[in-house]
């Protein structure tokens, strides 16, 4: 989806203009995908903005990094800070942040242990991934004839930017074939998640989530609605899941930090219906406590202004 440009991106230890933060044509990971990211939200509160579970997000980029054998320039302290730093000076009240790690200029080829490893951070404002529609009444998706890749091809534990073909393909195909969204299967036939987004079905009051067996990136706002609806006193599992299993849920819903949490309305035409009470009492709670209106969870912000 388009979105806006800010003043500035960070790059490398730098604050630099917009437009002046570019790349060779030759750097390494334009070429083989090889690299790291991260998405991650800000959003406005009663005491400005504030970065939703920020020390989770650059723990998980550099546990990325560390599966891919990425060298890290930056501690984690330092990309902490940088991250606030670079909201705090395009003065955006709420924002989605993109950390990205990826092998610079200067070799070529597939051994990437030479390359030098850079890192940048944007910011730019964004609305609803799926739309406001889709937030509100749910979404519609269909069951990819893309699968989820092995784990044993690509380690599904790490947010790699190579990887996120796979995603794109089955986005594609949803959506031109009508759709909002797609979910993919594990090559064991078993529902891993959606394109960018984890999914969880509710059978006889109990949510249900794949485990990251089936492929599942482990989700941080997945964990949030975990901690929810256990504080809310809802039942909540981790298992293996089969499409006809999505079919006959009493409700369903998917969950990333671009996405927030969102209701699916059908799966393959078959109609699950308005949002249900479980996926509106979580959805409804996640999206209070991102923007700092539920006590119990304000040590999930970082605000970028502290008073």
């Amino acid at each position: 989806m388009p979105f806006e440009t800010a003043d500035k991106i960070w790059m490398n230890g730098q604050l630099v203009d917009w437009d002046d933060a570019t790349i060779h044509v030759l750097t390494h990971s334009l070429h083989y995908g090889l690299g790291v990211f991260e998405g991650i939200r800000a959003y406005e509160t009663d005491q400005g903005a504030a970065v939703f579970r920020l020390e989770d997000h650059i723990d998980r980029l550099f546990a990325s990094a560390k599966i891919y054998m990425i060298d890290m320039p930056f501690t984690r302290q330092e990309l902490f800070d940088a991250t606030v730093e670079t909201v705090r000076v395009n003065d955006l009240p709420s924002c989605y942040i993109r950390p990205i790690a990826y092998l610079g200029y200067g070799e070529m080829g597939l051994n990437p242990l030479p390359c030098e490893t850079d890192i940048a951070i944007a910011t730019w404002p964004w609305g609803s991934y799926l739309g406001d529609d889709g937030v509100a009444h749910g979404v519609r998706m269909m069951i990819s004839s893309w699968k989820r890749h092995d784990p044993n091809a690509l380690p599904p534990a790490a947010k790699g930017t190579g990887m996120y073909i796979n995603s794109s393909m089955a986005k594609v195909e949803a959506l031109k074939a009508g759709y909002d969204e797609a979910i993919l299967l594990s090559p064991q036939g078993y529902v891993s998640e959606c394109t960018g987004e984890n999914i969880f079905v509710i059978r006889n009051g109990t949510i249900i989530t794949p485990p990251t067996s089936a492929g599942a990136l482990e989700g941080i706002t997945q964990h949030s609605v975990r901690t929810i609806a256990q504080d809310l006193g809802i039942p909540y599992e981790t298992g293996n899941l089969l499409r006809s299993d999505l079919y006959i849920a009493d409700e369903a819903f998917l969950s990333g930090t671009a996405a927030e949490v969102v209701p699916i309305r059908s799966v393959d035409d078959r109609s699950l219906g308005e949002p249900g009470p479980i996926t509106r009492q979580i959805q409804q709670t996640y999206l209070d406590a991102v923007r700092g209106k539920v006590d119990r969870y304000k040590d999930w912000l970082t605000y970028v202004n502290p008073s």
